[in-house]
């Protein structure tokens, strides 16, 4: 799960990670009230969205005037931001950050995350801080450090002075790189962050570190645990189809094809994209239904699917072990008459009461074709969508 950047700062905050002083605003009006209780006499005003790149596409902007403020808060809200991050259709801005202005004396990159490659938590850390990252791996991949910390031993000063080294830092800095390291670490592990990005970490002209930006991915399985980090959800920044399932406890993921893809696993799910590509169509999303679904579970994500107007078929792929393959039939033959089918459906069913289950979808007179195995699912949704064509 993602969030703003000025909440990311305000947890960051509670572990003594030093942030800019700032304050969210929802209107022109709240914007010009954060500035003057903020006092000026430079402000940053930030549109909030989930991607980055908000700089160079106009996002983010330096003024000098309580009047600049109010000028830039009106320009951004309401606007559409595009950039690398979001895709051609942009995010609405629905939120702004009216932050002090720092005076930056040095950019740097510094980032924590879960490497999955070594089962530890990483910093990731560059001198060519202010700049796209993936830019700086292709074109000076030299310049990227990758620091390790062992859980044996949990974070250790030696990793900050490490990282500060790595950076550039002397003096005093050391001693706040050590003191920031140890900050951030112990935030991820505390909220359980999957990714912390801090770009551009600063040298301001006082000599202090400060993080001038910041963006805090929370891994969603762990999210029971802290239901304060719940709160921050922004469901606007969010696809509405994925929302959506999130309220039926669906594991969805909408994708660019045609073919709306309802499966029982991750795995299975992921076969029977790969199959869909192999026999020349493209699927439309990623919907694993979970072991035990009832005919509820199974009827909201048959209608989800056909909920995105790309679909133009459905192959529904069911191993029938923990679940029924005749609740999966009931499931479908409910969510077929309540939506009106009108793109083909092709139904496979294997496992536990799967003759049970073709009974139920054969008597029930409704359009729905069945397949004996994978390879003839996919072989006839892709005929059937391009018959239908």
């Amino acid at each position: 799960m993602n969030i703003h950047e000025y909440q990311a700062k305000a947890v960051l905050a509670k572990y003594g990670v030093p942030v800019a002083r700032g304050i969210p605003a929802f209107s022109a009006d709240e914007a010009v009230k954060a500035a003057e209780e903020l006092g000026g006499p430079v402000w940053v005003v930030k549109a909030q969205i989930h991607a980055g790149g908000r700089g160079k596409a106009g996002g983010v902007k330096v003024v000098k005037s309580i009047e600049e403020v109010k000028t830039e808060a009106e320009r951004m809200l309401g606007m559409t931001l595009v950039t690398h991050q979001t895709g051609p259709e942009g995010k609405l801005v629905r939120r702004l950050y009216v932050e002090d202005g720092s005076a930056i004396e040095t950019e740097l990159y510094l980032s924590v995350l879960v490497d999955r490659s070594t089962s530890r938590i990483s910093f990731v850390v560059s001198t060519e801080g202010g700049m796209d990252i993936e830019k700086v791996a292709e074109d000076t991949p030299e310049k990227i450090l990758t620091f390790n910390v062992d859980p044996a031993t949990g974070i250790q000063s030696f990793h900050g002075r490490q990282i500060a080294y790595a950076l550039g830092l002397k003096g005093d800095q050391v001693k706040q790189c050590v003191k920031l390291i140890n900050s951030l670490y112990t935030a991820v592990v505390t909220e359980d962050i999957a990714l912390l990005e801090i770009n551009p970490l600063i040298v301001d002209g006082a000599g202090d570190l400060l993080c001038l930006d910041a963006k805090v991915n929370f891994d969603a399985n762990a999210l029971y645990r802290h239901p304060d980090i719940m709160e921050l959800r922004d469901f606007d920044e969010e696809d509405p189809h994925e929302v959506e399932a999130s309220k039926h406890d669906l594991s969805y993921v909408k994708l660019d094809g045609t073919i709306g893809c309802m499966v029982n696993g991750a795995g299975l799910a992921m076969a029977t994209m790969d199959i869909i590509k192999l026999y020349g169509e493209e699927p439309a999303n990623f919907l694993d239904v979970g072991g035990g679904a009832t005919t509820e579970k199974v009827t909201a994500a048959f209608k989800l699917i056909l909920s995105d107007p790309a679909v133009e078929g459905v192959l529904v792929n069911i191993f029938g072990g923990i679940m029924r393959c005749d609740v999966i039939a009931e499931g479908v033959i409910a969510a077929v008459k309540e939506t009106k089918l009108s793109v083909p459906l092709v139904v496979r069913l294997e496992g536990t009461n799967v003759e049970l289950g073709k009974k139920l979808m054969a008597d029930s007179g409704l359009p729905i074709i069945s397949a004996d195995d994978l390879g003839d699912a996919a072989d006839k949704i892709t005929k059937a969508v391009k018959e239908a064509k």
